[in-house]
């Protein structure tokens, strides 16, 4: 009998030791609330004593007070540790939100939310009340991060981290997570505004990577965030993602822009001898712009409702499928 009390106290100092206080929260704002009550469900309930995992009524969330329409939990669940979930406007499956494609897992159909839990500090994790059937907490928006490092030799055990001026540049404080072999994401939630940031293979300073000049913002990466947004996939110290970035360096010298900076309209050169499709994109790799090209030399770029920036101009030879990317700016 002395055993079995001394392993079981074992047990609970390995749970204990490992574990990290998580707080999940919604914000019913604008709905009615089911007389069964708000709840939560993923595959975290087993671990935190529920009968199954992905059980409807097993884990009611409390209001926080009469005045507000946010209910919540706080629950002890394993760290370094991706879990998904969803809310539930009743306690059955059918009342469950439906989650937007910026917020869910994305992979295999999973229509989830997630959240990677990666610190034993002595906290609470709480990305803040997500709005229900919403992507961010209320007066905030979601920004998704995604880095692909299939060209670094190696991928440091202390993890792969992006930092910037949302989170005060903390190396240490946001870690991404690796659904599909080399590329690893993030989900962050900030208020509208122009931010600065760069990816880190570690967590120290000496870990950060080097932004190319060709989409450099004072050798940070910058993005102009005015809705939810999932970012377009970048290799580590590259500006596109590492399949397309060989083309860009084989072809950089191929596209030549005058005026750049430019005001009113830039001329492209293309330096082709048969058809190409061309896009001008965004620093969140949004495509702004977008021409079907049929055998001509030049391409002139108007500025019409373009704001003041940079953007990155890319010409795909649609005999070969080359791509050649250069950076264009308005002034």
């Amino acid at each position: 009998m002395k055993k079995l009390v001394l392993f079981s106290f074992s047990l609970f100092i390995i749970a204990s030791a490992s574990a990290k206080k998580v707080k999940f929260a919604v914000d019913m704002t604008g709905q009615t609330i089911n007389s069964t009550g708000v709840h939560i469900w993923g595959d975290f309930q087993v671990l935190i004593g529920d009968s199954s995992d992905w059980c409807p009524n097993c884990t009611p969330l409390t209001q926080v007070d009469a005045d507000t329409n946010i209910y919540s939990i706080v629950v002890d669940i394993p760290a370094f540790t991706k879990y998904e979930y969803a809310f539930l406007n009743g306690d059955q499956g059918y009342d469950v939100e439906f989650v937007q494609s910026e917020s869910r897992v994305g992979y295999d159909f999973n229509s989830n939310r997630w959240i990677y839990v990666d610190s034993l500090a002595d906290d609470t994790t709480f990305v803040g009340a997500i709005m229900f059937s919403g992507n961010a907490p209320a007066g905030m928006t979601l920004v998704r991060f995604l880095v692909n490092m299939q060209n670094e030799p190696s991928v440091s055990a202390n993890g792969v981290h992006v930092a910037g001026d949302f989170q005060a540049w903390d190396a240490m404080k946001t870690r991404l997570y690796s659904f599909v072999p080399g590329v690893y994401e993030i989900i962050q939630y900030v208020t509208n505004g122009t931010y600065q940031y760069k990816f880190y293979n570690g967590n120290a300073s000496g870990d950060v990577e080097t932004v190319p000049g060709g989409c450099s913002a004072g050798g940070n990466r910058e993005i102009n965030v005015t809705g939810d947004i999932v970012l377009s996939t970048v290799c580590f110290s590259g500006c596109v993602d590492c399949t397309v970035g060989v083309n860009e360096i084989t072809r950089a010298n191929s596209i030549k822009a005058y005026p750049n900076p430019f005001h009113d309209y830039s001329v492209i050169e293309l330096n082709n001898s048969g058809e190409s499709f061309v896009t001008l994109s965004d620093l969140t790799g949004r495509v702004v712009r977008s021409y079907s090209n049929p055998d001509v030399s030049q391409l002139r770029i108007e500025r019409g409702n373009l704001t003041q920036g940079m953007y990155f101009i890319s010409v795909t030879d649609k005999d070969n499928q080359n791509t050649a990317t250069s950076k264009l700016v308005v002034e």
